[in-house]
């Protein structure tokens, strides 16, 4: 069967998986009375709770005849590892841009991986039936966009299409029918080149491996394209490590084909196709499995490094093990090491006391993504602050710059600019009206500065503002950066929380913890209203006397405590502080020090 690879590429929210679930539809693959679900490539919990996709998935569907492999991607940069393996799988792009938006920063992101592989675009410009859409503005920024990823005139001379992938349609004019996808679906094989591997089908065998998962019967799976030859199942082959050396030999138990949402054992992979195989003990992610004549292994894309690195740590705090029960630091770099194999753009190296893990990363989202699958798993942590990763290029210092595009009310502009610009050190690049009422900033800051801003954004826009950020590059390091500015409140005794005592205390400060909850010495409990920490005793109940009067008793009624997120906790924290992770709770807590070491740091404070 004539074959077409293809992945979808778009910004978080402009509509790639909702478009994928029309193609399932439209192409036959449900049946009449099958019920299907929104979204359906989001498979994962955590995709569906937060509206994103994180992990990148493909799907088959037949159009006239032909197979189209499509490949749903994540749009966010911090999944960027995800891409740059996937995108070595496919032979044509479409990219997905909002009519209102226009390209974002990670649609820069994802598009320039594309453009580099020589990659040959379909522009579908989406939600052109929103009220705020301007789709002509968007194929003019496309084009800009693309000329300055220095394109070729190939990549330059792009179709363009007009579509609503939620109401399932698109069209190549604004003013076309508005009844199906049937023209995407002619495009795409028209527009998209055939895989150039069908040519070698008679060669040895081979394959870049660029996704691993795990199956609960057939266990290690590993799925890429198939660059050269043919493979049938019991077939046996070796898994060649990057540089060329032999990882394993293994009989392959079974051969996999997407087939709409599901796998599907097949006779045979052919070139060109994008298969999974089964039956391995060792190889991953860029490994090649090849014929066993074959001597070299395949190049595998360059990962971009990781910017930030966050400690993991072993829970000691007095509650740890009441709520998970894997707390061991052995189990957690077990954990850990099996997610660095699935997942490229992750490092992991152990600290000298050998009880936490320096994760490195893309970024803060990434980090929480992780962390709460493993919370979700049972498992128990201590997770410090994020930092940044540091380079000495030409015996200089360097450090991180993301590229910050943010969307904002023209009233908050001053405010905005004022915070990127001053405290954070950003350099502003262009300041445009983005219509409606609205400014759009672009500025180079550096990742440290960007370390705890998104709530404090959030903020000063009254909730109504955008932000969305891109690594840029490196640049000389920029100087100290000064960290949250209002000290915390700590309690002073272990026990539960009482209303009284937090009642009398709200004075000081805003609380995240209620009444009648778990605290101990050492847990921060509350933000205090001054610069400076502030050891409190939540546990201190109302006096009583043995005299009764009308008038005498107090109502308490409490504030209603600040509820953080996994990121906002772990983006809250200073460099002294750690988060508490545990199936149940988030916790804050300073680092456990000796009595007196504590004593002299509140003395010199």
């Amino acid at each position: 069967m004539d074959i077409r690879n293809i992945a979808i590429i778009a910004h978080v929210d402009h509509g790639k998986t909702t478009l994928v679930d029309e193609l399932l539809k439209q192409s036959g693959v449900y049946r009449e009375n099958e019920q299907t679900t929104e979204r359906a490539m989001d498979s994962n919990d955590i995709e569906r709770e937060r509206g994103i996709t994180i992990l990148a998935k493909c799907t088959s569907v037949e159009w006239k005849g032909i197979r189209i492999n499509i490949v749903d991607t994540p749009g966010h940069a911090d999944f960027g590892g995800e891409v740059e393996r996937i995108l070595s799988m496919v032979d044509g792009v479409v990219l997905l841009v909002d009519a209102a938006e226009g390209p974002m920063p990670q649609t820069k992101f994802v598009t320039s991986k594309a453009l580099a592989l020589g990659l040959r675009p379909i522009v579908v410009v989406n939600k052109v039936d929103k009220a705020d859409g301007e789709p002509d503005r968007a194929v003019d920024e496309v084009f800009d966009l693309f000329a300055a990823l220095e394109a070729d005139d190939d990549q330059l001379d792009f179709p363009t299409m007009y579509a609503s992938g939620r109401a399932g349609w698109c069209d190549a004019t604004l003013d076309g029918p508005r009844k199906n996808l049937d023209a995407l679906f002619d495009l795409i094989v028209s527009h998209v080149p055939a895989p150039k591997q069908i040519a070698l089908k008679n060669e040895p065998f081979r394959m870049l491996a660029t996704t691993l998962s795990a199956d609960p019967f057939i266990g290690r799976i590993l799925t890429g394209r198939v660059e050269a030859g043919t493979l049938r199942a019991g077939e046996t082959v070796k898994a060649l490590s990057r540089d060329g050396s032999k990882l394993e030999q293994f009989r392959v138990s079974k051969v996999l084909a997407f087939r709409g949402l599901s796998q599907t054992a097949i006779d045979a992979a052919e070139a060109g196709d994008i298969v999974t195989l089964a039956g391995m003990s060792k190889a991953t992610v860029a490994d090649t499995i090849c014929d066993l004549s074959v001597e070299e292994a395949i190049p595998a894309q360059p990962i971009d490094p990781p910017t930030i690195t966050v400690t993991f740590g072993i829970n000691d705090s007095p509650l740890a093990g009441k709520d998970g029960k894997k707390v061991q630091s052995r189990v957690i770099r077990d954990r850990l090491m099996k997610e660095a194999e699935v997942n490229v753009a992750i490092k992991i190296a152990d600290t000298p006391g050998g009880d936490a893990f320096e994760v490195s990363g893309r970024g803060e989202l990434q980090m929480g993504v992780l962390i709460e699958n493993m919370r979700r798993e049972g498992f128990e942590l201590s997770i410090s602050r994020p930092q940044v990763i540091f380079k000495d290029i030409d015996g200089v210092r360097h450090e991180p710059i993301e590229e910050v595009t943010i969307d904002v009310d023209d009233e908050y502009t001053g405010s905005v600019v004022e915070k990127i610009t001053g405290p954070r050190k950003g350099d502003l690049t262009e300041m445009k009206p983005a219509g409606a009422g609205k400014t759009r900033i672009i500025a180079h800051v550096p990742s440290r500065g960007l370390i705890g801003y998104h709530g404090e954004f959030l903020t000063d826009t009254r909730g109504t503002g955008v932000l969305n950020r891109l690594f840029h590059g490196w640049a000389p390091y920029k100087g100290k950066i000064e960290g949250r500015r209002q000290g915390v409140l700590i309690s002073m005794e272990n026990g539960t929380a009482v209303a009284y005592a937090l009642w009398k205390l709200e004075d000081r400060g805003k609380f995240f913890i209620g009444a009648q909850e778990a605290v101990y010495q050492g847990m921060i409990i509350g933000e205090h209203s001054r610069d400076n920490d502030l050891e409190v005793n939540p546990l201190k109940g109302k006096q009583l006397t043995n005299v009764r009067a009308s008038g005498t008793d107090e109502a308490v009624r409490l504030t209603t405590p600040v509820t953080m997120s996994l990121e906002q906790a772990i983006a809250y924290i200073d460099d002294d502080e750690l988060v508490e992770v545990t199936p149940n709770a988030i916790r804050l807590r300073k680092r456990f020090l000796d009595p007196h070491e504590r004593k002299r740091q509140s003395r010199s404070a």
